[in-house]
């Protein structure tokens, strides 16, 4: 009899010796692995960020080569591909927060990184179990370039792993391929990072207790969930740090329940990308960066008033604040409410409260499709030999 879920042990690490995963095992229904990993992040969150803590971590020693790039003016590039690419824009993101304005941080995708690597500087790779290729081939080329090389997963034993000088470990193996953990666990190696940088660690049970509240409303999200499910299309919109979560939804709605998804800034959306909206099209905001938030939400409200002219479908995911000041009659298809975290920098508080927020999202629209999220659709023979052309 399988045993059930406990969300508080630690996950399965990587095998030994280092293979990639395989499918995860079929589930009829719900609960599915995903929705596992979405209980087990504030438990992992408050393990991985205790052990980063340490002053001869990974995350230490990252945060060492991040203080020389950024003191000696060199380029600090964050790259990956998929989930993990949004991880590095977040690593990127939280960077530049927690370092001097005149710091040189890019998120670069890794494929076009592979093609123009810089011949110095440092260049952090993330990838989940360290296998990408993509990802690979750009720390092979920064190495061979002249850059300092870097590399954030759950496998110290991977293939990427060996082209880096350093590797923070995160440990626990994410077991959807619609990955949750996998996008969290940069995040977290993002907020420690930034602690070493500037002796201001964040709390583990701080951080755990904002991801916890990040996925609650669970009826909330069903709702929103059953308005938006037979839309057309999704467009997703947000600012700031809200971005990075942004593409991460467009992502994991894709990957999850197979809804054509696009994601747009706040501003770029208002610029001819109305033409193409109606009454058939869903709209989610995400407003959580309280950097700028007056500015922010003026706009916003904005964006949802020409939206509703229209009849788009519109819902967000807003922090409390911004909810005070959006009238509900703009987000007829509903809000997740999430908490601020003043006692975190504003990046981290953004990006950790809408990681789970995006994931419950995503997983009660695979529930109300009809589709299982964990397979990410590699259970159809079809999409099974497409992903094989894909990898050559």
């Amino acid at each position: 009899m399988t045993q059930p879920f406990d969300p508080r042990a630690p996950l399965p690490g990587p095998p030994e010796p280092w293979a990639g995963s395989d499918q995860p095992s079929a589930r009829p229904g719900p609960p599915y692995h995903m929705t596992d990993m979405i209980a087990a992040e504030p438990h992992l969150a408050r393990r991985l960020l205790e052990r980063l803590a340490e002053p001869d971590s990974g995350a230490a020693l990252l945060a060492d080569e991040v203080r020389w790039a950024a003191t000696s003016g060199r380029a600090i590039v964050v790259t990956g591909c998929g989930t993990s690419e949004h991880g590095a824009q977040g690593l990127a993101e939280v960077l530049r927060e927690a370092l001097s304005a005149d710091a040189r941080i890019s998120a670069e995708q890794a494929f076009e990184l592979a093609l123009a690597p810089p011949s110095d500087g440092l260049v952090v790779g993330i990838s989940h179990e360290g296998g990408t290729a993509a990802t690979n081939r750009a720390l092979e080329a920064a190495g061979v370039a002249g850059a300092r090389t870097a590399l954030v997963t759950a496998a110290g034993d991977s293939p990427g792993a060996a082209l880096a000088e350093i590797v923070v470990e995160t440990g626990g193996l994410d077991q959807s391929w619609c990955h949750t953990v996998g996008y969290l666990s940069p995040l977290l190696v993002a907020a420690s990072v930034a602690g070493h940088l500037t002796s201001a660690h964040p709390a583990p049970d701080a951080c755990a207790a904002l991801l916890t509240a990040g996925s609650a409303d669970e009826a909330g999200a069903e709702a929103m969930a059953a308005r938006l499910s037979d839309a057309a299309h999704l467009i997703v919109i947000g600012s700031g740090a809200d971005r990075v979560a942004g593409r991460e939804l467009v992502l994991k709605v894709e990957e999850a329940s197979w809804l054509p998804s696009a994601y747009r800034d706040l501003e770029t959306f208002l610029h001819g990308h109305l033409p193409a909206t109606g009454e058939d099209t869903g709209l989610v905001l995400l407003l959580t960066d309280r950097r700028g938030r007056a500015d922010r939400i003026a706009r916003a409200r904005q964006a949802l008033a020409a939206a509703a002219v229209l009849g788009i479908r519109s819902a967000a995911i807003l922090a409390q604040q911004a909810a005070d000041a959006i009238p509900g009659e703009l987000t007829p298809a509903g809000r997740l409410i999430v908490p601020d975290a003043p006692n975190l920098p504003a990046p981290v508080a953004s990006l950790l409260v809408t990681a789970t927020a995006l994931q419950l999202l995503t997983e009660r629209l695979a529930r109300a499709r009809g589709t299982n999220p964990d397979p990410i659709r590699r259970d159809d023979p079809r999409f099974r030999e497409a992903s094989a052309a894909a990898e050559g």
